[in-house]
């Protein structure tokens, strides 16, 4: 196997891994609150925008894992 390929198996895997886990994240924290909501209507406003924050940050690293995919891609270029 020579660099490039190890390079571009490093990409993929990084992109694998920075997609996954934040989505599976993503869907425990959708589901707590839906059911924290579900327990206490009151807070609903409160725990929504606490979600979409904490969705953002968990999106970002999905983003970051895509960054150094395309950083590890443009090496082999």
């Amino acid at each position: 196997m020579d660099s490039n390929a190890i390079i571009a198996i490093a990409a993929a895997v990084a992109v694998a891994f920075s997609t996954i886990f934040p989505a599976l994240g993503q869907g425990l924290t959708s589901k707590a609150a839906m059911e924290s909501i579900a327990r206490q209507p009151d807070a609903a406003k409160e725990i929504r925008s606490t979600l979409i924050i904490s969705l953002a940050l968990m999106e970002a690293l999905t983003i970051y894992g895509l960054l150094i995919a395309f950083m590890l891609v443009a090496k082999i270029a």
